[in-house]
């Protein structure tokens, strides 16, 4: 996507038209998507985890200013490789997924150009919200044959501080700062064919 800067700063003019991607509420394909985080311990090495149930959406709009973006993760369904470990960090020590079941994210707006992006929003964990950026790399959009329909591919990056969640347990060999990285793949609508 390119747009002359100078003739409109303004994002909420931009239009999306010339992104391979059709209006409409493109689809999640859950089969080629993934939600991984990273934290380190002791400072020294890093923790690798994913989450293995979330829902993702995606409306585009004629502008960007219409574009929206949305997530829910099932904090429960962490994996970080070790049995025993996902089963403390559920517990109310870390996570406590009793009372926060689920992280939520909402976009607010979206700027940018070609390949790279960024995303600000809203993740929600419990009852506490905070802004975070995501930025985000658009991979391209291509007709899978093996549905006939548009695939949209983009990878997401960020990083959000536990303590700005309340989530503070094992301060001293937990870092704060949680890196997350998202893969999303969006299928297109079904009455369009671009």
């Amino acid at each position: 996507m390119t747009y002359d800067k100078t003739a409109n700063p303004s994002a909420a003019s931009v239009s999306v038209s010339a992104l391979p991607l059709s209006p409409g509420a493109w689809e999640l394909d859950p089969l080629h998507s993934a939600v991984h985080f990273t934290i380190r311990h002791l400072g020294i090495a890093k923790v690798r985890g994913r989450f293995l149930d979330f829902e993702a959406g995606l409306s585009v709009g004629e502008t960007l200013d219409e574009v929206r973006a949305s997530a829910e993760i099932a904090l429960a369904s962490i994996d970080t490789g070790n049995p025993d470990r996902d089963v403390h960090t559920r517990s109310a020590d870390l996570l406590d997924v009793e009372k926060r079941p689920t992280m939520t994210f909402r976009s607010t707006s979206v700027s940018g150009a070609d390949e790279e992006w960024s995303l600000q929003g809203e993740l929600t964990i419990g009852e506490v919200t905070r802004p975070v950026t995501l930025a985000v790399e658009f991979g391209g959009a291509v007709e899978f044959a093996g549905d006939g329909r548009k695939h949209a591919g983009f990878e997401a990056t960020g990083e959000i501080r536990r303590s700005d969640f309340g989530l503070d347990f094992g301060t001293g060999f937990l870092s704060d700062v949680v890196k997350v990285h998202l893969d999303m793949q969006f299928v297109a609508p079904q009455d369009q064919s671009n």
